[in-house]
């Protein structure tokens, strides 16, 4: 099977090379930081930006946060079915 993203450089312009679950934690950060969040179900999501600047926004269903993500707080957080999008 050819691999597109065979001896391609990773670009923050281009699609996430993954897609991790999330689960929303007041003290730990995502294993990678995210590129962007997709959501499943909207509502509230608190987050800790690339930046580290707390931030609380609200997404409707199936959205796509494209911002930097450290952490998504459980604190304040609604919106369900939360991934990561990554570039491992």
């Amino acid at each position: 099977m050819s691999n597109p993203f065979s001896g391609r450089a990773m670009s923050l312009n281009g699609p996430a090379r993954d897609l991790l679950p999330v689960t929303p934690s007041d003290s730990l950060d995502l294993t990678h930081v995210a590129c962007g969040l997709y959501v499943e179900q909207g509502g509230v999501i608190v987050l800790l930006t690339e930046q580290q600047q707390t931030r609380t926004v609200t997404v409707a269903d199936f959205s796509i946060l494209p911002v930097g993500v450290r952490r998504v707080l459980a604190t304040g957080t609604t919106a369900t079915g939360i991934h990561a999008l990554v570039q491992p």
